[in-house]
């Protein structure tokens, strides 16, 4: 087995669970998080503080190991032919989209969202901005990860 193997199979098994982890969070950890109230959303600053899965999860799995492993990728697949290249490059090109979103916004958010010091009426759009923003982050890993499992499958 090579370093290209390797690679793409790390890449693979760090997709698929970033994807398992966004979509429990999304369904379970946000909602213990966020509410809605008279309409607006509002924040469980408890729930946030005490939860805080990006320090305490997220951090190990994807903000460095997929982000490295996204870079590995995009420049072993940038190299690569045949069939796997276009699997290869588009997942991992997807990825670093998804990483971005989450460096320029999800990272950011959640911790002035923690910080507590935003009007009501900031906070409420910074929620729900931040839900629909997951939904699309998750199928973008979701697509990222098909696209890889294709990849390794006509590679070998």
């Amino acid at each position: 087995m090579n370093m290209t193997d390797i690679s793409l199979q790390l890449f693979i098994m760090f997709l698929g669970i970033a994807l398992g982890a966004g979509i429990y969070e999304a369904r379970v950890v946000i909602p213990l998080w966020f509410f809605r109230s008279k309409g607006i959303y509002r924040i469980n600053s408890e729930n946030l503080l005490s939860i805080d899965s990006g320090r305490k999860f997220w951090g190990f799995i994807t903000t460095v190991p997929l982000t490295l492993l996204t870079i590995l990728n995009i420049i072993l697949a940038t190299r690569s032919t045949g069939d796997i290249h276009v699997w290869w490059l588009t997942a991992a090109l997807i990825t670093l989209l998804e990483r971005l979103m989450t460096f320029l916004f999800f990272i950011p958010t959640i911790i002035k969202l923690q910080k507590g010091n935003l009007s009501e009426e900031v906070t409420g759009r910074k929620i729900f901005l931040w839900i629909r923003m997951n939904y699309l982050r998750n199928i973008l890993t979701l697509v990222a990860w098909i696209l890889a499992m294709h990849a390794i499958m006509i590679s070998s």
